[in-house]
This record gives structure tokens, sequence and C-alpha cells, in this order.
């Protein structure tokens, strides 16, 4: 598997360009990301990949390991435990697990603060066309009536809605507000089965779990006499790894918590 994200100048990275190397242990290495994880680390330029750990392993074989970096690719239970072993020890980490509520967010904030040198990139997804069609979305999203967001996945995925409509429906929600865009007109008076789907931060989610799915998004803005929809379909794990190699190569030059890919593509 060859990787070759778009990655930022040596100046703008430490550990670019002073010659260090990332040495990388991958958290979650057996699991369906992990699978696809360890090769694009292997195989991309300027990073070492040092430990391949499972769910069983002992965390204390990343320090064994002399690991740099950790990339979490876990579970939502283990994941807040494994990032804030990362940081107690002075580890950059890269998480791609979800269930990072706003409320984990805030406590790894603070932890992070007594670790001012060390980073942390979350990101909802690590999909750089998907990342870019949520940011589309965002900024038109301000010049339509009405907007909307469907989601559709394979029905193995444990949370819906997914990470990343929720982020797209927050950055949709910020940028309305931000214009004074009020919110889509809507006539429902009853819906007992919640037939409208979720509401994040005032934004309509509907989730579909289908068979023969992967990953995919829509987001539908309607205006008067014209509808626009911006779509990523995402057909296996091997479209999240460019990202996730920009990540590691990237993350020891944000410290602190950047939350998204948005930031390292230059987007917010």
């Amino acid at each position: 598997m060859s990787v070759n994200p778009p990655h930022p100048d040596a100046a703008a990275d430490p550990s670019r360009s002073a010659g260090a190397v990332p040495r990388v242990a991958i958290l979650g290495a057996t699991g369906k990301m992990g699978r696809y994880a360890v090769p694009a680390v292997r195989e991309a330029e300027g990073l070492e990949l040092v430990a391949e750990l499972g769910s069983r392993d002992p965390l204390q074989a990343v320090l064994d390991a002399g690991a740099t970096h950790v990339l979490d690719l876990t579970v939502p239970d283990a994941s807040p435990e494994n990032v804030a072993f990362a940081v107690e020890n002075g580890l950059h980490a890269v998480v791609g697990t979800s269930g990072w509520v706003p409320q984990r967010r805030a406590r790894l904030q603070e932890q992070l603060a007594q670790h001012p040198g060390v980073g942390v990139v979350i990101a909802p997804n690590f999909s750089v066309g998907s990342v870019l069609a949520t940011a589309f979305a965002a900024k038109a999203a301000r010049f339509f009536e009405s907007v909307e967001v469907v989601e559709l996945h394979h029905p193995a995925k444990l949370d819906a809605p997914s990470g990343t409509a929720v982020r797209t429906a927050e950055m949709i929600a910020a940028s309305r507000a931000e214009a004074g865009v009020g919110p889509s007109p809507d006539a429902t008076e009853r819906d007992p089965d919640g037939a409208r789907g979720a509401v994040v931060d005032g934004v309509h989610v509907h989730a579909v779990r289908l068979r023969g799915l992967e990953a995919h998004q829509e987001v539908l803005l309607g205006g008067p006499g014209e509808q626009l929809t911006v779509r990523h379909d995402a057909f296996d794990r091997g479209a999240y790894m460019p990202g996730v190699v920009l990540a590691l190569w990237s993350v020891a030059s944000r410290p602190g918590l950047t939350y998204g890919l948005d930031g390292l593509l230059g987007l917010d």
C-alpha cells in the first residue's frame, strides 16, 4: 500500500525539519482500521513503526518499544485511558476512535495543560475527501434555507449518528449562526417514532445502516427552486490512511488538542 498524503512543510513541523523520525506505536493494530494502518505506517516516508498492540497487550509495551507517537484505533471505552497514558508519558497521540464527546475532550485538554509540549489530534474522519466535503457543506449552508444530513454505513457500525455526521452538523450550525440564518423550516407537529431523525445543534441528521455500504454521507441543501447535494463516498478503509499519515507527521508541531483534520489541511 502506497500512501502519499499532502504533508506540511518541514519548516512548520519541528520533528521533520530536525530529522527526527516519529516512532509510532499502533493500538488496535489487529482491528478493522488497524489492519490498514499497519502497512500504511510501515510504508510511509518519514515514519517508523515500532509497536503493534492488540486489545490485551499492556501499554507498557509502547514505552518499551521507544515510541514517540501513539496511533489509537481501539474502541470508545478504551481510548481515553490510552490517550491519557500517552500524554502522561510525553507521547504525541493521533486518535481515530469514536466517542470523544465534548466532556471527554474537555478532560483531555485539562491534562494537556499539564504537558504543554504534547500534541493530540482527534479526527472524527481521516478521509481527506470527507473532511473537504464537510467544509464545503458548512460554507454553503449559510446560503440555503434548508439543510439536512444523511449518513449511510455498514450494519456493523456501533454508533449512530456517526461522528462525522455529528461534526458536519456542528459545523453547519456554526456557519449558519455566524451568518444569522435561522433554523430550517419544518411544519412537523407529530413524530412519535422519530422519523425526522436526530437533531444536532438544530440540524436534522438521519442514519442508514445497510449491508453493502461502507461509509457515505450526503448533505442536502435546499432553497426556492433549487437543491444542492454534497456527497462523499468511502469504499474501504484505505481512504483514511493518507489522513492518518498526515496527522502522524503533523501532531508534534501542534501542542495541545487539535479536533478534526480541518486544521491540518488549512481549512479552519
